[in-house]
């Protein structure tokens, strides 16, 4: 089977891309003509060849799509028109209500709830979450990810994935660094207390790799309940104690690097994804790329040599 090729809209943030010299400068440009944003990112699309993306946190998320075309069936022609469409959603943004204690379980629902109605008229059918963040080493109290935070996750997750399951929305959990969902043994934890009818998952070989892990095994463990995967490659796994905050993402950034200069093991992957629910769909992740057109077809191009 031949599959398709997506991508993540973070792949597309880059200044450079825009001619601009800031992120701020990007999303607010983004926010001031959304449609102009939308518009270049699916030419860009086009032009390397991929048809399938990923809407994220903004700019590239369902509220700016909403502002640009009106309503999701405006979203889905203007896609449809170019060839292309939405694979999935991440519940990413300052509005999504926080998981960690648990106790807004109605808001959390109501959210993916929204976020998954979106995605059903556009012709979509994955909402991509992560589980909260690790704490800092050394901060007090401690906070340790151990069963009864885990079974907390598990139940909330049962309910999401139950509630979203009704618009015909599966809901896949996304493998980040300095998550709580990080290092194999928390996503085989995870996976073990949750019902495989109702939560799947998003392993990201990169983000595995920077935990220590190995995003093979994790994948061929795991391989009856892969609905999507992001195809990302890791320089070596993070080697020192990050700061989690606001920063964190930033900070990991140099240890992640383009598709084929890195560690994972790019033939045992391809191998692992194609015995996946989810080995349709190819989604390249390449967070912000100056040259987002010549990064992805160069992606493009290793995952079809490590599929040979």
């Amino acid at each position: 089977m031949t599959p398709r090729f997506a991508t993540d809209v973070i792949t597309f943030y880059h200044p450079e891309f825009w001619g601009l010299k800031t992120a701020d400068e990007v999303r607010a440009v983004a926010l001031a003509e959304p449609r102009g944003f939308w518009e270049r990112v699916m030419d860009a699309l086009v032009e390397a060849g991929v048809t399938g993306i990923e809407l994220t946190f903004p700019p590239g998320d369902i509220d700016s799509a909403l502002r640009a075309y009106g309503d999701a069936a405006g979203f889905r022609r203007a896609l449809a028109a170019r060839g292309l469409s939405v694979v999935s959603a991440f519940v990413a943004g300052s509005e999504a209500p926080d998981w960690r204690h648990g106790d807004n379980l109605p808001a959390i629902v109501a959210d993916a709830e929204r976020r998954a109605a979106f995605l059903a008229e556009v012709g979509a059918e994955l909402l991509v979450a992560g589980l909260p963040m690790r704490a800092t080493a050394g901060t007090r109290p401690p906070f340790f990810v151990d069963a009864a935070y885990m079974t907390r996750m598990a139940d909330i997750a049962h309910t999401v994935g139950e509630a979203v399951s009704h618009l015909g929305v599966k809901l896949a959990f996304h493998t980040e660094s300095n998550s709580t969902l990080w290092y194999e043994r928390d996503i085989d934890l995870f996976m073990a207390l949750t019902d495989p009818r109702y939560v799947w998952l998003c392993p990201d070989s990169c983000h595995i790799a920077l935990g220590g892990g190995d995003p093979v095994a994790v994948a061929r463990r795991h391989s009856q309940r892969i609905a999507l995967a992001h195809w990302k490659d890791a320089v070596r796994p993070i080697d020192v104690e990050l700061t989690i905050d606001e920063t964190v993402f930033s900070q990991q950034q140099p240890y992640m690097t383009e598709l084929g200069t890195g560690i994972v093991d790019w033939p045992g992957w391809a191998d692992a994804m194609s015995r996946t629910p989810g080995a349709g769909t190819v989604l390249i992740e390449l967070d912000e790329a100056a040259d987002p057109v010549a990064a992805l077809r160069a992606g493009t191009a290793v995952v079809r040599a490590a599929r040979v």
